[in-house]
């Protein structure tokens, strides 16, 4: 059990790592080669340049005015000083309702911070209990379980305390999240109304087109929209597989890359030319010459590539049952896309399109009723690795705890039980190594929501971000927890009756606080300072600006700027939320290592927002009603446990108090969704209109075909010419005009009954029609 000098130690230890991260930052910042490493999203927005390109060299390298460098730290006021309205139209709605979370963290815990030391810890500190359960059940604590709810004796009136802290916990908690909800539901709004027009505005996605023998995908999309919706259909552009071709691309921009090496290397030592072998990964293989190499490589590319194109534009098999369709006003797309298309819910569905970046065009090829066999294979996949992952947690938990390992391993005892190396080995060890096996993780997360077919790179972040909260759950929070209390108390279990081991188990859990108090030290302090040194971006460019880099673009291209990365940040800050309000009645002690985590987490994700970061995507702080929901889990969760830990303290009077809790949080849950939730996964078609109507009375000339016609286009043809023949271009055409078009069979205005195909129909209209006439 980890003592207040072990966690001393972890503290200085953590300390002094964000200190040398920090001032490491501070300097390698000032410096002028740095620059866009430090600042890569002024110079991708066109206001900066570089501070190399003139004076002195030295001065081009190396920042000789040492009074910057006695400010080091005035990045943080500068990273505060930004305005919310300012952030927004800086980085996005997305980046500052990000930061809004962390802010929400501040909210939520400072308050419950200075009421739990202020109540709690005093009524906690004034017992013996845990001193009279050392000398009859030899149960392991140390000096920090005296200030948690361990050492409240059974029976105790003090337990009341406790309940009504719960109750005082979880009003204020849900008075912030809904005034937060409410905030940026609001913002969500207003960002949607003032937004400048964007392709997604006006474009639905729909999918499972059925097959008809007559007609081509193109005609069948064109056909449907133009009688189902005639006055609001502009235009669209079905959905092709061009994964292969996206495939060759890229691997002639590899071969590309290695050809720049070469002729860059070749131009400074014109001696003699690069030589290579054409072997795995260079090791082995017949000598060649580089350059000529990779001219021959890139040209054979060059030709696949061209084949690959032509028959993706003219092979009907590599069109999917898909098309982006586009609106001539929001109102019209709105509707499309929050309404049954067909009598057969199966068909024609229709889902808001993702904004161009956003797009994840390699699952778009992926058949529409393949995607439920493909989530059930991950969840059954996600199952076995959440339950699997036990086995790393369970041997954590063993370097945990020093006094467990000693009654199983005596042979230990001399090489621990030096000071040092058992106050590392207790309040930095675990945490340390607990973070190195969650490294993996979120890429292995992603390949899984990738499998699964979803077709943005928001929802893809979302699922992934779902998964991870799931699994810091079961195997960080409960894993360590009951991992660490069977391991812990293993001598009490084996020499006491069965009926006793739930008592042993409900004194245990609170004392794992010691636990996650290094583990947010490590993941909270040190690694947030990390974070913002950004060592392999740092290391990186560098490379690439020496080995490759030849143009301006190059450069620009060398930079990576990265994004804020929700489904691998998002999750952690909901962990220390957990955390938080689960040991906020239990152990107050570890309540300041969280505000402290949440505070410095808001600056420096504050500066990287503002200067670094340039995010993928704007989906307007949809991943919010995400964000809400985790946190009365995390409610729930505070409020289940400490149920379950005063059932083992015997407080039969009081325990029943506590049942209301988690009643009221669901409902205060399905409250809050009822009436927000819309927001962020509708858009209300009087706003849609309003936007509509100011529009035209601003640009009534604005070529709206014309801003949307390459808005969809896959990026393996964004290098065509601007004249393509739309004909070709994926067997498709763009209609210059909404009107009917002749078709190869009776069109289904005039058939009252459900078509076989479509599966929908239309009322009957005048004979005219029918033959194209307006």
């Amino acid at each position: 059990m980890a003592t207040l000098a072990d966690i001393a130690v972890s503290g200085a230890i953590n300390l002094l790592s964000a200190f040398i991260f920090l001032l490491a930052f501070a300097i390698l910042r000032l410096q002028p080669f740095n620059d866009r490493v430090y600042f890569p999203k002024w110079y991708l927005k066109g206001l900066r340049s570089s501070p190399s390109r003139s004076g002195a060299f030295v001065r081009r390298v190396v920042n000789l005015d040492f009074r910057s460098y006695i400010r080091f730290l005035n990045w943080m006021p500068e990273a505060l000083k930004m305005p919310e309205p300012e952030l927004i139209d800086h980085a996005g709605l997305d980046s500052a309702v990000y930061l809004r979370i962390y802010l929400m963290g501040l909210k939520i815990f400072v308050p419950i911070t200075f009421l739990a030391w202020a109540i709690l810890v005093p009524v906690n500190y004034t017992n013996n209990a845990l001193e009279a359960a050392k000398m009859v059940a030899d149960v392991t604590a140390s000096d920090i379980d005296k200030l948690s709810i361990s050492n409240i004796p059974l029976k105790s009136q003090r337990f009341w305390t406790h309940i009504v802290m719960a109750y005082a916990f979880t009003f204020w908690t849900c008075y912030v999240l809904l005034r937060e909800y409410e905030k940026v539901a609001s913002m969500r709004l207003q960002f949607l109304s003032s937004e400048r027009r964007r392709p997604d505005q006006f474009t639905v996605l729909v999918r499972n087109v059925p097959p008809d023998p007559d007609e081509t995908v193109s005609e069948l999309v064109e056909h449907f929209f133009l009688v189902n919706h005639p006055d609001h259909y502009l235009t669209h552009r079905v959905v092709c597989n061009a994964n292969k071709l996206a495939s060759l691309v890229k691997k002639k921009k590899k071969k590309q890359n290695w050809l720049d090496y070469y002729q860059l290397k070749y131009s400074r030592d014109q001696s003699q030319r690069p030589q290579m072998k054409t072997g795995f990964l260079g090791l082995w293989g017949g000598k060649v010459d580089a350059i000529d190499y990779h001219i021959s490589e890139i040209e054979k590319l060059s030709e696949e590539i061209e084949e690959e194109r032509k028959r993706v534009l003219k092979d009907p098999k590599s069109i999917m049952p898909a098309a982006f369709v586009s609106f001539k006003t929001r109102w019209g797309a709105a509707v499309c896309a929050q309404t049954q298309q067909s009598r057969n819910p199966t068909l024609w569905l229709t889902e808001w399109a993702a904004e161009p970046r956003d797009v994840y065009w390699q699952n778009l090829a992926i058949p529409y009723m393949s995607l439920k066999v493909r989530r059930l294979i991950i969840g059954v996949a996600f199952f076995f690795l959440t339950f699997f992952f036990m086995i790393p947690i369970a041997s954590v938990q063993a370097l945990a705890s020093i006094e467990g390992i000693e009654k199983r391993a005596p042979f230990l005892k001399s090489v621990i039980e030096i000071k040092f190396i058992k106050s590392v080995i207790q309040g930095f060890l675990p945490g340390i190594a607990l973070k190195l096996f969650l490294i993996f993780l979120p890429t292995i997360l992603m390949i899984m929501s990738k499998f699964e077919g979803f077709v943005s790179l928001s929802s893809l972040e979302r699922r992934s971000a779902t998964r991870y909260y799931i699994f810091l759950i079961i195997n960080v929070f409960l894993g360590s927890i009951l991992t660490g209390a069977a391991f812990e108390q293993l001598n009490s279990f084996i020499n006491q009756s069965a009926n006793e081991i739930p008592k042993t188990i409900g004194v245990a859990v609170p004392m794992k606080a010691t636990f996650f108090i290094t583990y947010i030290m490590v993941d909270g302090w040190a690694g947030i300072a990390g974070e913002v040194l950004m060592l392999k971006p740092l290391i990186l460019y560098h490379l690439k600006n020496f080995f490759l880099v030849k143009t301006e673009k190059d450069r620009e291209e060398a930079m990576d700027p990265g994004s804020v990365g929700f489904n691998t940040g998002e999750p952690r800050i909901q962990l220390y939320f957990l955390l938080g309000l689960v040991y906020a009645t239990v152990t107050p002690l570890l309540l300041p290592f969280i505000i402290i985590f949440f505070a410095f987490a808001f600056a420096v994700f504050r500066h990287q927002i503002i200067n670094v970061y340039n995010q993928e995507y704007e989906s307007g702080a949809a991943f919010w009603p995400d964000v809400h929901g985790r946190v009365i889990t995390a409610l729930v969760i505070s409020q289940l446990s400490l149920m379950g830990l005063m059932s083992t303290k015997q407080a039969a009077q009081s325990t029943p108090f506590l049942i209301a809790l988690p009643v009221l949080t669901i409902w205060f849950h399905r409250f809050c969704n009822g009436r927000h939730k819309s927001a962020f996964v509708k858009y209300p078609l009087q706003e849609a209109m309003m936007k509509d109507t100011l529009e035209r009375a601003r640009d009534p000339n604005f070529n709206l075909k014309a801003y949307l016609q390459s808005a969809y286009v896959h990026p393996v043809f964004k290098g065509d010419d601007d004249d393509i023949d739309e004909d070709d271009l994926l067997s498709g055409k763009m209609e210059t005009e909404s009107v009917l078009v002749p078709t190869k069979r009776q069109s289904r205005r005039n058939t009252p009954a459900p078509s076989k195909i479509s599966g929908g129909s239309s009322p009957s209209l005048p004979e005219t029609v029918k033959n194209g006439e307006p």
